[in-house]
């Protein structure tokens, strides 16, 4: 009798999912290596963990196609993910389209991890992936050009980061790349990195956990600030409160007269580029940034 193939064992991912025990990863590949492509492939949601005080982020893990190899997404670049949702307006299914980046690095091999934030009735696809979505089942994901960033390891001695809600996953890859151990080959020039990031309450920082472990390990290096703009008057909280503006620049972000020393990332909602820099798609630098003598060498927008 002839013996039957044995089963394929599912493959287990013994990475840290835990916020607090992920630690910063240099693993940096070129653009051109994701296993994503510009046509949609199938994945599979392996495990779903929450985060975060507010009880509405979440950890989620999925598979790649290739379950042997790293996802090998190049510094800050995103995935776009596709789900079929049912439109209550027109009462039939539409496909929505959003983008991502992972907040793991290049070490894991075989899966890779999102944190997303569950808007409920206000994000369609974020409720679908956060609540809906069943362990096992699947999403459509593709990886463009486009969505390739700046690259690192960067050659500016310091870097300024400002970011705000879901701005701060593509910053998260910026400082795996900036503070991760890796080959002396892919290390940055960076020697200190300030982060200014905008949240509404205490409630709603994102990845909080992470960040605050990464400026203890790094202290000295990396500087981590909290800026809550909607915090509940009878709150604690004892940082920096209202909004990202001129004074909390000054304060904790490297000065433009560092010239090429110097370079600051925005990532956040359509506002913040208005108000800090000037619309995301034109290079040249306005608003509080332009006022502060900051050059469009000097600010990159994501």
């Amino acid at each position: 009798m002839t013996a039957s193939p044995p089963k394929k064992q599912k493959m287990q991912f013994d990475y840290p999912m835990v916020l607090t025990e992920r630690p910063a990863v240099c693993s940096l590949v070129s653009p051109g290596q994701c296993q994503f492509n510009p046509t949609f492939q199938s994945i599979s949601l392996v495990d779903r963990i929450p985060c975060g005080k507010g009880g509405t982020s979440y950890i989620l893990r999925f598979g790649l196609p290739d379950e042997t190899k790293p996802m090998n997404l190049s510094t800050c670049a995103c995935v776009l993910f596709k789900a079929e949702l049912m439109d209550n307006t027109k009462n039939e299914l539409v496909d929505v389209i959003r983008p991502y980046t992972p907040i793991s690095a290049n070490d894991q091999v075989g899966c890779f991890d999102l944190l997303v934030k569950d808007y409920g009735e206000h994000g369609w696809m974020s409720k679908y992936m956060c609540q809906d979505l069943p362990i096992g089942g699947t999403m459509d994901v593709k990886h463009i050009d486009f969505n390739v960033k700046i690259q690192a390891p960067f050659s500016q001695k310091k870097i300024g980061i400002i970011a705000g809600g879901t701005g701060i996953t593509p910053m998260m890859q910026a400082l795996h790349a900036i503070l991760g151990d890796g080959p002396d080959s892919q290390k940055s020039a960076t020697e200190e990195v300030s982060f200014l990031y905008g949240s509404r309450s205490s409630d709603d920082i994102l990845g909080g956990e992470m960040l605050d472990k990464w400026a203890e390990q790094h202290c000295g290096k990396f500087k981590h600030v909290n800026v809550l703009s909607h915090e509940p008057e009878e709150s604690n909280w004892a940082g920096e409160k209202g909004f990202i503006d001129r004074d909390k620049i000054v304060k904790h972000l490297p000065p433009a007269s560092l010239g090429n020393e110097v370079i600051i990332f925005v990532c956040g909602p359509p506002i913040m580029y208005k108000i800090l820099c000037g619309p995301r798609d034109k290079k040249e630098v306005t608003g509080i940034l332009g006022e502060l003598g900051y050059s469009s060498n000097q600010v990159f927008k994501f």
